[in-house]
């Protein structure tokens, strides 16, 4: 099959180079103009244009995909399907027609849940048990479209939102090639999606890094590995922002009011609305992230109260 892929992030990256190693022919890639990033906000690249560019591949980062020019080029390729994976622009029904086979997406999560811009992160924060990736049809209403095939994955007690990305994007690509052996065959099965059944992963916005120590301290743990890494829970510790990237929930009840440290033994325990949460790394600012125990070796937190 002639395959146009159209992706940007990292997460993307593992299904382009199946595509790559495969038996068909990715013609294009298209992804995200650069954008600023880092101190010096210098253009950087995207993962899939990196990718790209190293096999040799034509590569296009429009502003949109709608003007005359960029449809043009599009139809020129004459392709028979696009392949999206967290390309970040949405797709008009024009460029869906284009293609013989139209186009489908991979998705990181098991839809009907979880349709949206954030569903690996909403899952853990959740208490979701198992995700995954569903690879589907696309249609113009945001991750509607019948599905085509599912990847399961168990999400580990202590799978942070960074883990799981990892072995999502994996299984995209996995996925993904199941389906092209479905279609190559003429034996791909679409399902349609049960509409009482959809949830949506809002977008993560910095607001929702900050700990709210009134809640259950299994809540804040899910929170805690679901920001991690962005926008990575946080509290107040003596004026300052401090990071949580790692953090466990104890069957302990203080009866000290939420947001209480109580350290013994080198732990750092939290109190929180129901239960403590222990704290494992933890950064301040303009330092590195480290241990709690070395943490504790620099600061003296017993009886502080954070938030």
């Amino acid at each position: 099959m002639k395959i146009i892929f159209a992706g940007t992030p990292e997460f993307a990256v593992p299904t382009l180079q199946m595509l790559l190693d495969s038996e068909h022919e990715v013609c294009a890639a298209y992804t995200q103009p650069d954008r600023p990033a880092g101190r010096g906000r210098k253009l950087h690249p995207s993962p899939v244009k990196e990718l790209a560019l190293k096999a040799g591949m034509p590569v296009f980062q429009p502003e949109t995909l709608k003007t005359d020019e960029d449809l043009r080029q599009i139809a020129s390729f004459n392709a028979d399907l696009i392949v999206v994976v967290a390309y970040g622009m949405i797709l008009t029904q024009t460029v869906l027609d284009m293609p013989s086979l139209g186009c489908v997406n991979v998705h990181g999560s098991l839809l009907p849940r979880w349709r949206g811009a954030a569903p690996i992160q909403r899952a853990i924060m959740a208490g979701d048990e198992k995700t995954g990736v569903t690879i589907m049809q696309m249609v113009r209403k945001l991750d509607a479209g019948d599905m085509l095939h599912k990847e399961e994955c168990v999400i580990g007690p202590d799978d942070t939102a960074s883990d799981l990305h990892d072995k999502l994007a994996q299984l995209g690509a996995i996925g993904l090639a199941k389906v092209l052996e479905q279609i190559k065959a003429g034996t791909v099965h679409a399902e349609k999606q049960n509409e009482a059944l959809v949830t949506y992963a809002e977008k993560l916005e910095k607001s929702e890094a900050v700990l709210d120590w009134t809640q259950p301290a299994e809540q804040l743990a899910r929170k805690v590995r679901g920001l991690n890494a962005w926008p990575v829970a946080q509290t107040l510790y003596q004026g300052e922002v401090l990071r949580i990237w790692r953090a466990e929930a104890i069957n302990d009840d203080a009866n000290a009011e939420p947001g209480s440290v109580r350290c013994v033994n080198k732990t750092m325990d939290v109190a929180t609305g129901k239960g403590m949460l222990r704290l494992h790394e933890v950064q301040l600012p303009g330092g590195k992230r480290m241990s709690i125990q070395a943490f504790l070796n620099a600061h003296d937190v017993d009886a502080l109260k954070l938030g």
